[in-house]
């Protein structure tokens, strides 16, 4: 029989809402235009160990979306019609730079970040900040990167919502 350790910790998590007063649909446009979604052939080149492609396909692009999930067309379990979309943004040559030194990272890499049309017809971005995500891992190795991925997230987000 195996030998089963449960740890446990509480983490101190710093919250973002960047609240505008463009429409949800504007604001999805403005984003995915800027956020190009990640080529899944990445991950043949990755597998197959061809560095060029590798290189070629990540470019300089600073974020990537990975995934998009409709989250709002999902409320109509519970009889809501609403427009909300969750993303997992990232870049997977930054997420290699925290997960080298700590692969529990992994849990938050890529980020989550929601696009949900507020109350009163404008667009509302939530999303939890990386250098909190990430902090809890005390490596500081980790936070340098993380601090920048802050900033970068942030900006793509506010040029968004502007």
């Amino acid at each position: 029989m195996a030998d089963v350790k449960i740890e446990q910790k509480k983490v101190a998590i710093e919250h973002i809402e960047i609240h505008s007063t463009r429409g949800f649909d504007d604001v999805t446009s403005r984003l995915e235009s800027a956020i190009p979604a990640l080529d899944p052939a990445i991950f043949a080149a990755l597998s197959s160990g061809d560095q060029e492609r590798v290189d070629k396909l990540l470019g300089q692009t600073p974020l990537f979306i990975f995934l998009k999930l409709e989250h709002g067309t999902i409320l109509k379990i519970a009889g809501q019609q609403r427009k909300a979309m969750q993303y997992e943004i990232g870049n997977p040559f930054t997420a290699t730079k925290m997960t080298r030194y700590r692969l529990g990272g992994s849990l938050y890499a890529p980020l989550r970040v929601t696009l949900y049309e507020n109350e009163v017809g404008g667009s509302t971005f939530a999303y939890d900040q990386p250098s909190s995500l990430f902090g809890q891992f005390g490596d500081e190795r980790v936070d340098a990167v993380a601090r920048v991925l802050d900033e970068k997230l942030k900006a793509a987000l506010l040029r968004a919502a502007e």
